[in-house]
């Protein structure tokens, strides 16, 4: 099999966004004089869309317990909270954010070699589509969370991004650095390429197997050489 399509996640993968969805989460929780989280605990609670994050966020500040399904919260007060993150995200998603060292030049390495290119997220759709103008232009589409798009590890929107695209899943690879994005490339029956520089440890993303694991940006296409994926 020879691949003509790199799916990639967005935040984790190709943005460092953390600092930027802490802010966030913590102006929504303040608002309501909750305890703020700190970014390695907002590290745990993402990968998963921002009301999984709030939910996950407002049970900690209420309980003090980690509970990464969010099933101890108030639903009422996750709605306000997320209203609040969105309207204070919308204004600032791009304070803090940058690419990680050498995901730009990954980027154009995949466009020069005639592969297509798709990031999805679990992000919504209109923050994710401003972020990938403002990073990402050259990449040909992007797919957020939206009516009609499951988040993942639905593959609702890596099916949507193929068919933008004119690929079959049989030629494509998914590019992830969570949990999330490993059962995704699973469940939509693709080879998943695993980069440790993002949300998760390695010890994390090695519970799934894996096709390939690379630990910086230029390694992409020499791992996907070496699985004799591309030319």
């Amino acid at each position: 099999m020879r691949i003509d399509t790199v799916i990639f996640d967005l935040d984790g993968t190709l943005l460092d966004t953390l600092d930027d969805l802490t802010a966030a989460v913590n102006h929504a929780l303040i608002s309501f004089s909750l305890p703020i989280i700190t970014r390695e605990q907002a590290r745990r609670f993402v990968g998963d869309g921002v009301k999984k994050l709030m939910e996950r966020a407002v049970c900690f500040a209420s309980t003090g317990t980690i509970d990464l399904d969010g099933n101890d919260f108030d639903k009422s007060l996750v709605s306000a909270c997320l209203a609040l993150f969105t309207e204070y995200y919308d204004k600032h998603s791009t304070d803090l954010t940058a690419p990680y060292n050498g995901v730009s030049e990954m980027l154009s390495a995949v466009k020069d070699c005639g592969l297509k290119s798709a990031i999805v997220t679990n992000k919504y759709h209109g923050a994710a589509r401003e972020l990938k103008e403002i990073f990402f232009p050259t990449v040909d589409v992007i797919v957020g969370l939206k009516d009609g798009i499951r988040p993942k590890p639905s593959p609702d929107g890596v099916n949507a991004a193929l068919a933008l695209l004119n690929s079959d899943k049989s030629r494509a690879v998914y590019v992830g650095d969570g949990e999330t994005d490993m059962k995704t490339a699973r469940a939509c029956g693709m080879p998943v390429v695993a980069v440790t520089w993002g949300f998760r440890d390695e010890s994390v993303l090695m519970q799934f197997n894996p096709d390939f694991v690379i630990n910086k940006p230029s390694e992409l296409l020499d791992a996907l050489r070496g699985g004799d994926l591309i030319e």
